[in-house]
């Protein structure tokens, strides 16, 4: 940063302790966690309140400094890393993560954009309540990241991706105006609904400081299957077949391979294989109930043991084990959630985000496996993901003793195989993860003209000296 005195001015703000600037207490917000990302930055500035976020974009607005939000730093397309040009100033929300409050009767919370994910759920829980959005990461990610993402996650097929889960926000604007939209109303047809504009904005258009978040009841009852197959297609069956015997009660749909359960089994402590014999794929089947068991067993229960009965004898399942306790539950979740970390055991991943129609899950995933393998020979596709709703991470690991650097330089032509895969069957190539850095150039080639100068009017009506996360999504 060339002036000193702006520079001062955004320290007094915040006070020195919270403008960090010693190199090892930055390091943790310079870095994206896979080390895709490495930037610079000459100060990390953590603001306590909204009033200080204010005054910090307001300055910056006024003095052309360029600002980058970021929350637990959990994104995964590079949005909330700063460049390697030492001029963009990273904007922590961490300390400003209060609950302000839990309505139980009507339902919601008011929570401040740095609280994480987990604290919310524990909160809610406290107030015998649930706020579903559910994340591998959701000990470290901030709920003020999820919004401006629109994060998706494990719970998107029974209660929505984020975008349904918010009823107000509260935002800071760009010229440090604040936008007081904290209401937990149902039903507000007043105009244009503001607050969808900056879900999923990835921090181009405001600073999301607060917001007034959905709540639901507490599941009674749940009960977890792990259960293998022989394919995707016996998964689409099986998945058809549950869907239509529990309708919103089956809260949980999770496909994946043998390959990325043996990564968890090699590389997660405490793991162990649910089933005595392996199978091709697996899917882990959840179902929630509001209803409390009585003297009978366990509605959810008796309904996962008759759709897996009806599963078995139409020759879909293998094998499957339904969990005897919320611990055994817990840890078929975890096989699950693992996924993601353990790939970076193996070596260089490349990694695809991308949402096909449910009904073409399997012949996407034939299509694409096959393309990848043809590509690379004996690299190890990884598919697993959301297939309740047509989310996979088509994710890519190097051959074995392949070397790290050379398999990654080809990220851009992987993307490419897959990708022109995804857009022949309808898709899209950034189901939940968003565009930051990493898909940027890419926004051209699936969206139309008018949709990308439709973007382009927004982010100008909102931030035109573009201050905010400039270079992300467009």
């Amino acid at each position: 940063m060339s002036d000193p005195a702006s520079l001062s001015r955004l320290i007094e703000i915040v006070g020195e302790r919270n403008a960090l600037r010693d190199p090892a207490d930055m390091a943790p917000y310079l870095r994206e966690w896979r080390d895709l990302y490495v930037g610079k930055t000459p100060v990390v500035l953590r603001p306590g309140s909204r009033e200080e976020v204010s005054q910090i974009l307001a300055h910056a607005n006024a003095h052309g400094l360029k600002i980058v939000p970021q929350g637990g730093n959990t994104g995964l397309v590079g949005g909330q890393i700063p460049d390697d040009s030492a001029t963009e100033i990273v904007l922590s929300l961490s300390r400003m993560n209060k609950v302000r409050e839990i309505d139980a009767a009507g339902f919601s919370m008011t929570v401040e954009a740095g609280c994480t994910l987990q604290a919310i759920h524990d909160a809610a829980e406290a107030e015998d309540r649930m706020f579903p959005l559910t994340l591998g990461s959701q000990g470290s990610c901030q709920i003020g990241g999820n919004i401006a993402t629109n994060a998706g996650g494990t719970a998107v097929l029974a209660y929505g991706n984020t975008r349904e889960l918010v009823l107000g926000l509260e935002v800071v604007l760009p010229d440090g105006s604040i936008m007081e939209g904290l209401r937990s109303l149902r039903k507000d047809n007043t105009g244009y609904d503001l607050k969808q504009i900056f879900i999923g904005s990835e921090g181009t258009l405001g600073v999301i400081t607060a917001a007034v978040l959905k709540l639901f009841p507490l599941p009674r009852e749940r009960d977890v299957a792990f259960v293998g197959l022989s394919s995707p297609e016996a998964a689409l069956e099986l998945f058809s077949t549950a869907r239509g015997r529990a309708g919103a009660m089956l809260t949980g749909f999770e496909l994946m391979p043998r390959v990325g359960l043996e990564f968890t089994l090699r590389h997660l402590d405490g793991t162990r294989d649910p089933l005595q014999a392996p199978s091709p794929w697996y899917v882990l089947v959840e179902l929630s109930s509001g209803t409390e068991s009585g003297e009978d067993q366990a509605p959810t229960r008796t309904l996962m043991e008759a759709i897996l009965g009806e599963a078995f004898e139409a020759g879909l399942v293998e094998d499957a084990a339904l969990a005897e306790s919320g611990a055994q539950a817990a840890d078929f979740w975890r096989l699950r959630h693992g996924l993601s970390e353990v790939q970076r055991e193996e070596g260089g991943s490349i990694k695809h985000d991308v949402s096909v129609p449910v009904a073409s899950v399997p012949a996407f995933l034939a299509e694409a496996i096959a393309a990848v393998e043809a590509k690379v020979p004996g690299c190890r596709p990884v598919p697993f993901g959301h297939m309740g709703d047509g989310n996979i991470h088509f994710n890519v690991s190097q051959p074995v003793g392949a070397d790290k650097a050379a398999f990654i330089a080809g990220w851009d032509d992987m993307n490419k195989v897959v990708h022109d895969i995804v857009q022949r069957y309808g898709g899209s190539i950034s189901a939940e993860h968003g565009i930051g850095r990493l898909k940027r150039d890419l926004l051209a080639e699936v969206k139309s003209p008018v949709e990308l100068e439709m973007m382009r009017r927004i982010k100008q009506a909102f931030d035109p000296n573009g201050i905010l996360s400039p270079g992300r999504v467009l």
